[in-house]
């Protein structure tokens, strides 16, 4: 599930991170030289703590903003989400950063501190569905109710379709026909399909020359 995946991929980072760093530590420390200069940062731990307490407030917060994501999870991986006006995917929940993919493809990078903190239009935080949609234009000299009527025969097997005139132009009318899909990237293929679909049934009852 997206919930899981989520949970699954940012503490199995935090994981690993942890268990590198303190295998280093432990092999720097069984070098005499250096255990030498730990003994010394040992003596003067206060001050260090407060020099690296400064220096990685921002990493900290980020790290502990991915963490309340997982398990708070105001976004999952594969979520369709809008921050400050982009749009677009949640690719990857990382410790520190979240990449989300938008809609021209391009990566959008946010600090998990950001992204725990500002306001997220979630469309799919309740269903994952989206719907397909497409357009199409029919000259006005054709009568409308017969060709709602062949587009709707056309969507029978879809999810919850839905055909209507959506517009009246100069020389054409607007038909928008709908239908439901699992996610964004099955409504994707719907569309392509749909589109294909609908050009051949307007072709084959003569609305289309």
């Amino acid at each position: 599930t997206p919930e899981a995946a989520t949970r699954y991929h940012v503490v199995r980072r935090g994981v690993t991170t942890l268990i590198v760093a303190v295998g280093v530590l432990l092999a720097l420390l069984t070098i005499p030289a250096v255990s030498r200069v730990a003994g010394g940062i040992l003596a003067s731990s206060a001050v260090v703590a407060l020099v690296l307490g400064f220096a990685a407030q921002s990493t900290l917060s980020n790290f502990v903003a991915g963490l309340l994501i997982a398990f708070s999870q105001p976004v999952r991986i594969g979520d369709w989400v809008e921050i400050d006006g982009d749009v677009g995917t949640v690719e990857e929940i990382g410790l520190t950063y979240t990449f989300i993919r938008l809609e021209n493809r391009e990566r959008l990078v946010i600090p998990n501190a950001k992204l725990a903190s500002d306001t997220i239009r979630n469309s799919t935080i309740v269903s994952r569905e989206k719907v397909a949609e497409i357009t199409v234009q029919i000259p006005l000299d054709r009568e409308l109710s017969p060709v709602l009527d062949a587009l709707r025969a056309e969507l029978a097997d879809e999810r919850d379709p839905d055909v209507f005139v959506s517009g009246l132009g100069e020389d054409a009318a607007f038909v928008t026909v709908r239908a439901h899909a699992a996610n964004e990237d099955a409504a994707e293929q719907l569309e392509r399909s749909l589109r294909l679909r609908a050009h051949d049934r307007l072709r084959a009852d003569g609305v289309w020359k």
